[in-house]
């Protein structure tokens, strides 16, 4: 009896023996498969290395500072967004769109793949949200939505966003989706995102502010800006960074240390923390020898391809042509938005297609020896801002001049029994007058603008590709400032140069403090005003 127990316990140990053994060999296996993944992701990651690409711009003097393959095609990854909110702060300059405007989520933009918010179909973001959203998350499902409700669908806003690309001279970058996600034909270059980062400071000074946001809360949880240099390299005030596999990560950033300011864009990080090595080193290497005064002219829009739209404001898929403009919104009609009502009763809904009704206009054309084009962005001397604001409609009467360069000598002065019939084809109720930084007049041409009724003085609130725009935009600034410019005169002025033509949108008959009050007034609406002298 004995001998079996011993038996059966010797029989136990040896079982006890082998289990042991097995789980030890299992566990060194396992052991052993780790350290092979672990080997096998280490090389991965010392094998990946994306095309790098950089350049470092000084944003005073617009020189060259620094360039490595800064002209090869790169895939933009998530700076695609800079361009989404480009296109956004033109639409809230526009006043088509508030900061507190709802946008809806459509089951595509929901369908986005990481980084997202996570929103579900049928919700809505406000358009302060969205920005701060994309900005720090970089969130793909609001870019999209931003897009469906600017451009109708996200194709469509593609399409304006290198419209867009092209009028700020980005000539080798090419946009099929607004949030950067990988595709094929999204391309772009360093020199084009760094011609990107410096415009949009110099077009949205205000709006600018919102890529210097470190955190983002939503929903009850804080999102911390992706942009890790912000708070932590002196100088750093945005932009933006991204990641595909293919383009690596990549940064678009802004510095600036004292007066001076220089913009670095790198692509092609194998990692977060090697791309922000790199473009730390460029930023030390450059800024302290960078310019410590503004000579270079604010980047601003020049010739636009007009793809994206027809005539009618619809996509026009088949055929492209090209419109010039100076700082001038790309404007589709907006019909997702579920826009704010507008301040006048009787004035259309901010971004409404409804036709104004002013009287007759007629339009002059005078013939100067010398034409300066002035710009909407001012200069770095200039503290007056010059954005374009909102579009609504009032019945106005409003007399265009319109200003056309010669490329051979000008005829003679009209007779004096001439101009008095020109002047009599002009609307008898508009009085205009010439400004200060306008195009210039000559004396003779002078005759064919009444005097303002008083004053000295008259506002310009906006430029545009079209005299609709224009006119909409005075009828806009009548309703907003009804006792400032209820009496003054408003009238649009036309600028052209061979195939180029922009419409300037003024008030004239004014004294110099009753065009302080409007533009105060119209600056209080989101609207912006310039003081001209006559």
């Amino acid at each position: 009896m004995l001998r079996a127990g011993a038996r059966g316990d010797h029989g136990l140990r040896w079982g006890a023996l082998c289990l042991a053994t097995m789980i030890a060999v299992s566990a060194i296996a396992s052991d052993a498969d780790a350290r092979g993944r672990r080997h096998a992701r280490r090389a991965a990651a010392e094998s990946y290395q994306p095309p790098p690409a950089s350049i470092v711009v000084d944003a005073n003097s617009g020189a060259v500072m620094q360039a490595s393959n800064a002209d090869s095609p790169r895939h933009p990854a998530s700076l695609t967004k800079i361009m989404t909110l480009y296109l956004l702060f033109e639409r809230l300059e526009a006043g088509i769109i508030k900061l507190a405007t709802e946008m809806p989520v459509s089951p595509h933009a929901a369908a986005q793949a990481p980084s997202k918010l996570g929103l579900k179909p049928g919700e809505t973001i406000r358009v302060e949200t969205a920005i701060r959203a994309i900005v720090t998350k970089s969130a793909n499902d609001v870019a999209v939505i931003v897009a469906e409700s600017l451009g109708g669908d996200e194709v469509g806003f593609a399409r304006l966003m290198t419209a867009k690309a092209r009028a700020l001279g980005m000539k080798s970058t090419t946009y099929r989706n607004a949030s950067g996600l990988p595709d094929d034909q999204q391309i772009t270059t360093a020199r084009d995102q760094a011609i990107l980062g410096r415009a949009i400071q110099d077009r949205f000074p205000t709006q600018y502010r919102y890529f210097a946001t470190r955190t983002f809360d939503f929903r009850g949880k804080s999102m911390r800006n992706h942009n890790h240099l912000l708070g932590s390299v002196e100088g750093v005030d945005g932009i933006k960074t991204g990641y595909i596999h293919d383009s690596g990560f990549n940064i678009v950033t802004s510095v600036r240390r004292g007066t001076r300011h220089i913009v670095a864009v790198v692509f092609g990080g194998r990692t977060a923390k090697a791309r922000d090595a790199r473009v730390i080193s460029l930023i030390n290497n450059n800024v302290n020898i960078a310019a410590v005064k503004r000579t270079a002219p604010p980047l601003v829009e020049g010739v636009e391809t007009a793809a994206a739209r027809g005539k009618d404001g619809k996509d026009n898929k088949d055929k492209e042509q090209t419109t010039t403009a100076t700082v001038t919104p790309v404007a589709p009609p907006v019909t997702q938005i579920a826009a704010p009502a507008a301040a006048a009763a009787n004035a259309p809904e901010p971004g409404s297609t409804d036709p104004i009704k002013p009287n007759a206009v007629k339009t002059v054309t005078v013939q100067p020896g010398t034409v300066r084009t002035a710009s909407l962005s001012p200069l770095p001397s200039d503290s007056r801002k010059l954005m374009p604001a909102p579009a609504t409609a009032n019945a106005a009467t409003v007399t265009t001049i319109a200003t056309v360069k010669s490329e051979t000598p000008a005829p003679p002065a009209a007779k004096p029994g001439a101009l008095t019939a020109k002047i009599a084809q002009i609307s008898q109720t508009a009085q205009v007058a010439s400004a200060g930084d306008s195009v210039p007049v000559p004396a003779a041409a002078s005759e064919l603008a009444a005097k303002p009724r008083s004053g000295g003085w008259m506002i310009q609130v906006g430029a545009f590709p079209e005299e609709k725009e224009a006119k909409d935009r005075l009828s806009t600034c009548q309703s907003k400032a009804k006792d400032q410019l209820g009496k003054a005169d408003p009238f649009t002025e036309r600028v052209a140069k061979g195939a180029k033509t922009l419409y300037r949108a003024r008030f004239a008959g004014l004294d110099k403090d009753q065009a302080e009050a409007a533009c105060k007034s119209l600056k209080n609406n989101e609207i912006p005003c310039m003081l001209l002298k006559n």
